[in-house]
């Protein structure tokens, strides 16, 4: 595979996997597979998913052309710019009421490998936007989507399997970038940019993660959540589905994962399909918001 240019190395599929996987006693055990093109990793690992695949299988892409994020917001990114990748789970222990914690355990983790491997800070933006700094303005470095499928007529007895996808941008220019809200890690003054060492560290970090949920219920990861999560403690617009918008101070998150705001009258219980998209309404004293 050749390199496409300074900066932009192509992944080392063995590089790619935290040191001594598959398996150190976790629940999970990785198998990187790397594809030179895809149109997205999400729809290629459903699709192995229903075909029995089994649980551990991580698809990472060098050039995503039709990727998809929340609400079929589409996600392009150049080739070897970003880390867009999927994991295959099969968390059978973990009770459907359960499952809404997962997309923001993913970003969470994602939060945590960035911010070891590439040594920028991060915020969460509920439920599981991933906010870098950049020049004093918060804009979005990475997305999760993260979707239930049947898997009818696998053996052993059938049962959901979650597909988790993350894209992250990592060398990408601001003319690449698809919105003005966004953000790069080069742009935010990586100390590294090696997508390697960044997919190792996100999966290590993903591991414990997910070790713990199927663990304990949501709430054993809801203290590290609420740290990371910027949103908190703001005012903020709630764009609805069927139109309007709430405003209010975003005042807590439950034990379900769900995003409490308060508008003055009474606090709503919002869980992430309950929205269309959660902004700040004003920014911090200080602070510059892009877009």
């Amino acid at each position: 595979m050749d390199d496409d240019g300074p900066g932009r190395p192509p992944l080392d599929p063995e590089a790619g996997l935290p040191p001594g996987e598959p398996g150190r006693g976790g629940r999970v055990r990785w198998r990187l597979e790397v594809l030179e093109e895809s149109p997205s990793t999400n729809a290629y690992v459903a699709g192995r998913a229903r075909d029995g695949e089994a649980a551990g299988l991580v698809v990472a892409a060098e050039h995503q052309t039709a990727g998809r994020g929340r609400l079929d917001r589409s996600w392009v990114t150049p080739p070897r710019a970003a880390l867009t990748f999927s994991l295959l789970l099969t968390p059978d222990e973990v009770p459907v009421h359960r499952w809404p914690w997962l997309p923001l355990l993913t970003g969470l983790a994602v939060a945590e490998g960035v911010e070891r491997a590439a040594g920028v800070g991060t915020r969460l933006k509920w439920p599981n936007d991933v906010l870098a700094d950049e020049a004093g303005a918060e804009a979005k470095v990475a997305g999760v989507l993260v979707e239930r499928v049947e898997r009818p007529g696998v053996e052993p007895p059938p049962g959901a399997a979650a597909v988790v996808g993350v894209g992250l941008n990592v060398t990408t220019t601001r003319a690449e970038l698809p919105v003005p809200t966004a953000t790069s890690l080069a742009l935010a003054g990586a100390a590294s940019t090696d997508r390697s060492a960044l997919l190792r560290s996100v999966l290590e970090a993903f591991a414990r993660r997910y070790d713990e949920w199927c663990g304990c219920a949501g709430g054993g990861l809801r203290p590290s959540y609420v740290r990371a999560c910027g949103t908190l403690g703001r005012q903020v617009r709630v764009a609805l589905p069927a139109g309007g918008a709430l405003v209010g101070r975003a005042v807590d998150v439950d034990e379900e994962g769900r995003l409490l705001v308060d508008d003055g009258s009474r606090v709503h219980v919002l869980g992430a399909g309950d929205v269309v998209h959660v902004r700040p309404d004003r920014p911090r004293p200080g602070e510059r918001m892009r877009g």
